[in-house]
């Protein structure tokens, strides 16, 4: 067998040497999260564009009941919680850690202290105000979801936003199916009342009475709905990335109910407006993201 050269196997040693010395590079942030979604990658990309220092990501999986350890072992100040599994864990470490946390729907219910966070659900508001600057034929909106999702997206709304309680799937189509002197109607992310057979129902309804459903996504509007505003989650990043910079330097976020996102994204189909006739103007096609189709 040919032997390998001396001053090959000495420089392999040192290598080995000089390796085990060289600490890891410790982490300033953890963020808690599925790193494969695409909102997580968003997210992410734009926390980078305004946090500067050094961050390592960790599944839920993989922080499950270790993640004070973990904290202590990469020597990090900051976690941030994207998702609710991930917040679940973010919430059992001590109170002296900054923990920020979004990518979930709705508000939780959060009592730690040294804890702020964001929520995705576009808030009714921002409809009313697209509608009223925008689309003046629309004049009068009806709201359907249950009582908590009213509460929480469209308790700060008046008219002419109508708001409708539903308890169930059979409820919000009966309702949606009864509405009287509306011009459209907008859903919230209910998903206990908005099931995928409800949506088919809300869609044919809505094309049957030609009156625009207002969806929560892209795929709503792919799928038939006129149009929707998305949360930006690239300036959702930016926005987290400022507060954990805060966080850095102060060791404290304090506690603040969750916040509403705050830039969204435009989709519109204007096959559905064409059907329905309604007239979208030039400043409104200009300020959409993608029109369908």
């Amino acid at each position: 067998m040919r032997k390998r050269p001396v001053h090959h196997t000495l420089r392999y040693i040192l290598l080995c040497i000089l390796l085990s010395v060289i600490p890891c590079q410790a982490a300033d942030v953890l963020i808690i999260a599925d790193a494969q979604l695409k909102p997580v990658i968003e997210v992410t990309h734009g926390l980078h564009k305004t946090l500067h220092a050094t961050t390592k990501t960790y599944s839920p999986a993989e922080v499950r009941g270790n993640l004070a350890a973990l904290l202590q072992q990469e020597d990090a100040r900051v976690v941030i919680a994207l998702g609710r599994e991930a917040l679940a864990e973010a919430l059992t470490l001590p109170a002296f850690i900054p923990v920020i946390y979004d990518m979930v729907v709705t508000p939780p219910a959060v009592n730690r202290p040294n804890t702020i966070g964001f929520y995705m659900a576009t808030p009714t508001s921002e409809y009313a105000e697209l509608v009223r600057k925008h689309l003046p034929s629309l004049k009068r909106m009806a709201v359907v979801a249950s009582y908590d999702f009213l509460n929480i997206l469209a308790n700060n709304v008046s008219a002419p936003t109508f708001s409708h309680s539903v308890r169930n799937t059979v409820e919000f189509v009966n309702t949606v199916k009864n509405l009287e002197n509306i011009d459209a109607i907008l859903l919230l992310p209910d998903s206990g009342v908005m099931t995928s057979t409800a949506m088919e129902e809300a869609y044919l309804l809505s094309f049957r009475r030609r009156i625009p459903l207002m969806g929560i996504s892209e795929r709503h509007v792919r799928e038939g709905a006129l149009l929707a505003l998305v949360v930006d989650m690239v300036n959702v990043g930016m926005i987290i990335g400022e507060y954990a910079t805060t966080a850095l330097k102060s060791g404290s976020v304090g506690k603040l109910a969750a916040l509403p996102p705050r830039k969204f994204e435009l989709f519109l189909n204007m096959d559905t407006a064409r059907k329905m006739r309604i007239s979208i103007p030039d400043e409104v096609m200009r300020m959409t993201k993608r029109v369908y189709p």
